[in-house]
């Protein structure tokens, strides 16, 4: 060096890149470029929302417990919901096709790619099945939803059954027969899974007065469907005694005869 300084290699690096000539994109370029870029989007659009490329080819159902309640009934209440690409799929839409199937609570719909839409179901059960003047028998489930009536019970499902006293007839204007029956699917709702299980009928006599009948002949004097967790609780720990007849209308003060 001509001042006696040695040279930095790291300054001189700099100074070659800062010589260097750089790329530079006309404006012409830019615009080949994007020119080019919103025909690759334009392609991708038309294959997903608008060619057969994506088409709903299945539409997978889950969920369906028994033959009351098939697949084919799901795909056949979203019918033509579920034709073309899958991305076009109203997916609200079918979930509320779904929904309305008396026998489902609830459903999720969800985009299975590349070509299936997947449809899971929560499916009704009965907590009880409510006897008709027509003897036909009406299934509700714990949210008090009648769902289906069909000639006979489910099994292990206890019958609630209108025996009403002059009393309770009387004050129809006050409590109506829908209020009564409803009462009662709320016990036999709220009934452990050991007794609804012996409960055979869920007779109503009142508001006041409801009584079961368990398998074996035994019978218990719920009284109203009020403090049903605590009467539950009561009558599981008197189900280990002898007796026939169980009262836990008053749960405070239980008692077991017969």
């Amino acid at each position: 060096m001509a001042d006696g300084r040695l040279a930095d290699p790291l300054e001189d690096e700099l100074e070659d890149e800062e010589s260097a000539p750089r790329l530079r994109l006309s404006r012409r370029g830019i615009v080949v470029l994007g020119v080019l870029g919103a025909a690759v989007l334009g392609v991708l659009a038309w294959v997903v929302f608008l060619s057969s490329v994506l088409d709903v080819r299945d539409v997978a159902v889950q969920g369906t417990q028994d033959q009351k309640l098939t697949a084919d009934q799901v795909r056949g209440a979203i019918g033509g919901l579920g034709d073309g690409p899958l991305a076009r799929v109203d997916l609200d839409d079918v979930r509320r096709r779904v929904e309305a199937i008396p026998r489902v609570a609830k459903a999720e719909v969800w985009r299975g790619w590349p070509h299936t839409l997947q449809v899971k179901v929560v499916q009704r059960k009965a907590v009880a099945a409510v006897k008709g003047e027509d003897g036909q028998f009406t299934q509700v489930d714990a949210n008090g939803v009648s769902f289906a009536t069909e000639a006979a019970p489910p099994q292990g499902v206890p019958v609630v059954e209108l025996r009403l006293s002059q009393q309770a007839k009387d004050a129809d204007g006050v409590i109506s027969r829908p209020q009564l029956v409803q009462g009662a699917v709320t016990v036999a709702a709220g009934l452990p899974p050991g007794v609804s299980g012996r409960a055979g009928a869920v007779l109503v006599h009142s508001y006041d007065d409801i009584q079961l009948q368990l398998t074996g002949g035994a019978t218990v004097r719920w009284g109203s469907p009020e403090q049903n967790d605590r009467k539950a609780r009561v009558l599981v720990a008197l189900l280990n005694q002898k007796g026939t007849n169980f009262d836990v209308s008053a749960p405070e003060a239980p008692a077991v005869s017969g």
